[in-house]
Order: C-alpha cells, then structure tokens, then sequence
C-alpha cells in the first residue's frame, strides 16, 4: 500500500525498538522499587512515575515520527 524508503523503514523500526525497550527499562524499574520497598514510599512512586513518563514522552514521539513518514503517503494515495 505505502511504498516506504529504506530509510523510512529503518526510523520505525528504530522507534518501535526503542518504545519496547523503554518499556522493558520501566518494568525492570518498577519490579526492583517493589523488591526494595514493597510498602509505599514517596520516593518509590516518583521514580516508578518517571520511568512510565519516559515511555509516554517516547510514544508522543513515536507517533510524531509515524505522522511524518505516513501523512505524504496518505495523502499521496487520497490524490
């Protein structure tokens, strides 16, 4: 359907890549602060709350990136 550049197909799969690998980072962030201190603290919820931040900013992004590649070709395939 989208006829994608090399270099397009290279940008998502880096961007899917990295959104997975934030992804498994948070897990591995919010599994260690439970292990550490599995009553509630503070601290344990801000660093909890800025791993899953870091995936959202890189999601906005994500979908950013998409637009860019595939609003021409959209366009492109409506004309």
């Amino acid at each position: 359907m989208f006829d994608l550049s090399k270099t397009e197909w290279l940008l998502i799969l880096i961007t899917i890549g990295v959104v997975f690998s934030l992804e498994m980072v948070n897990t591995a962030i919010e599994r260690v602060v439970d292990l550490i201190t599995p009553e509630f603290h503070p601290l344990a919820k801000i660093a909890k709350d800025v791993a899953a931040g870091a995936v959202f900013v890189f999601a906005i992004i994500s979908v950013i990136i998409g637009a860019i590649i595939f609003f021409p070709h959209f366009i492109a395939l409506v004309s």
